[in-house]
C-alpha cells in the first residue's frame, strides 16, 4: 500500500495515517519518524476537531494524534530519572494523547497542544506510580505533588550550590522550603526522599551474560515450607527415617542388627559416633574385615527393604 504525506504545514494525506510511524520497539526509528511528522495549522486543526466531534472522523483523529506524537516524546524524556523505559514512558503518554484528542472541543479557543499536556503528563504519572516501587510512594494528593517534584526541586538545589561542598541529602534549610512551597509535612519530604534515594532491587534478576540464572531476593525469599511437593517429601523423609528404618532393621539378624545400630544409629552423650569395627571384632573375635563384610551386606539389605517400604 502506497502512502504519501503532505508538505509539513499543509497536514497528512494517508489512507492509513499511522503506516509512516514505525513500531516502538524501534525507538530511534520511532522518535526520529516522529519528529519528521509534519504539524497541523490552526485551521487545520480546528477543522480535523471538528470532523472528530461532529462526525466521529477517525483519519481526522488520526491526524490529530500524529501531528502531537513529538510531543509525546518531549514530555516522556522528563521522566527519564525515574528508571522506566523510554519506549514504556512514551507508550503511556500516546494513550494520554489519544484521552485528549477524544475530549478536545475545538470551541475552547484553546490549541491542542496546550489541553493535551495535561492528559499526556497524566497517564504517565500513573504509570510511573503504578510501576516504580511495588509498594505505592504516593498515595494523597500533596504525596503526589511531592513525588513528582522533589527530583527537580532537589536539582535546582544541587545548581545554587558549589560543586565541593555540595551534599546528596537535603539540608534542613532546603527541607523546610520544600515543604513550604509544596504544602507538605517536613517528615513527608524527609520520607519521600528517602524512598526515592534508595536503589531498586530486581526480585528475579535476568540471566547473566553466561546464560546462567541471576541470584536475587526471590531465591531466599520464597517460603517453600507450604509448597505441597515440599510438604510430601518432607513426610516421606520423617516416615523412612522412623517406621521404614525399624522395618527395615528387623530384616537384619540379630549380629547384623546390632553392627548397624552400633556403627550408624548410636550417638554418644559427647556427640561421638558408636563402636569402630575393631571394637565390634573384638567383642565377637572376629577380624575387622570381617565386620565391615557383614556391616556391608546389611546395609544393601536395609536398602532393598527401604525402597519396597517406600
Amino acid at each position: 500500500m502506497s502512502t504519501s504525506a503532505g508538505a509539513p504545514g499543509t497536514g497528512l494525506a494517508l489512507a492509513n495515517p499511522w503506516a509512516m510511524v514505525p513500531p516502538l520497539g524501534n525507538l530511534d526509528a520511532y522518535i526520529s519518524a516522529v519528529n519528521r511528522l509534519p504539524l497541523l495549522s490552526p485551521e487545520e486543526e480546528q477543522d480535523c476537531a471538528r470532523k472528530l466531534r461532529d462526525h466521529n472522523d477517525l483519519e481526522a483523529a488520526g491526524r490529530l494524534v500524529l501531528s502531537h506524537l513529538r510531543l509525546v516524546v518531549s514530555v516522556s524524556r522528563k521522566y527519564l530519572g525515574y528508571g522506566l523505559p523510554h519506549g514504556d514512558l512514551i507508550q503511556e503518554g500516546n494513550i494520554g494523547l489519544m484521552k485528549a484528542v477524544k475530549r478536545f472541543d475545538p470551541d475552547q479557543g484553546v490549541r491542542l497542544v496546550s489541553y493535551a499536556l495535561h492528559w499526556i503528563r497524566a497517564e504517565i504519572h500513573e504509570y510511573i506510580l503504578r510501576n516504580w516501587r511495588m509498594v505505592k510512594v504516593a498515595t494523597t494528593k500533596a504525596q503526589r505533588k511531592l513525588f513528582f517534584n522533589l527530583r527537580s526541586m532537589k536539582q535546582g538545589f544541587k545548581d545554587e550550590a558549589d560543586a565541593p561542598t555540595h551534599r546528596d541529602t537535603l539540608t534542613d534549610a532546603q527541607i523546610e522550603v520544600m515543604a513550604r512551597e509544596l504544602n507538605v509535612k517536613r517528615e513527608e519530604v524527609i520520607e519521600m526522599e528517602t524512598r526515592m534515594a534508595g536503589g531498586d532491587v530486581l526480585l528475579d534478576p535476568a540471566p547473566n551474560d553466561d546464560g546462567e540464572e541471576g541470584f536475587g531476593p526471590i531465591a531466599y525469599l520464597t517460603d517453600m515450607s507450604h509448597e505441597p511437593t515440599a510438604v510430601l517429601e518432607s513426610q516421606q523423609r520423617d516416615q523412612l527415617a522412623t517406621d521404614g528404618i525399624a522395618a527395615a532393621l528387623e530384616q537384619l539378624d540379630p549380629r547384623s542388627r546390632r553392627i548397624v545400630e552400633q556403627r550408624w544409629l548410636r550417638v554418644n552423650d559427647d556427640g561421638s559416633g558408636g563402636m569402630t569395627l575393631h571394637e565390634l571384632a573384638a567383642e565377637y573375635g572376629v577380624s575387622a574385615e570381617r565386620i565391615r563384610q557383614i556391616e556391608a551386606a546389611a546395609m544393601k539389605k536395609m536398602k532393598k527393604a527401604l525402597s519396597a517400604y517406600a
